[in-house]
């Protein structure tokens, strides 16, 4: 898959990410699994799935495509480039 094909699968994926972070389906749901509500639970899977997603995300280069940055380019001192160092 192409670099543009891939960045824009991350647009949707997000998407998804933000509209599911709630627990629609949790709504008015009083069961509670192990000491807590369900609703937190599915907050916990939730945040581990969201960091397993960004890291990916990230590992896969779009990170520095979408910030405009080229990545594995360095300073001209050899330092890698990063945040603000754009040159």
């Amino acid at each position: 898959m192409g670099r543009l094909r891939s960045d824009l699968v991350w647009v949707p994926t997000f998407a998804v990410l933000v509209a599911l972070a709630v627990p629609w389906p949790l709504w008015g749901v009083d069961r509670v699994v192990a000491g807590l509500p369900v609703w937190i639970w599915w907050h916990i899977a939730w945040l581990g799935l969201c960091t397993g997603l960004f890291s990916l995300f990230v590992r896969s280069g779009a990170w520095e495509r979408g910030m405009g940055l080229r990545s594995g380019t360095t300073a001209d001192d050899g330092a890698p480039m990063t945040g603000g160092d754009r040159r």
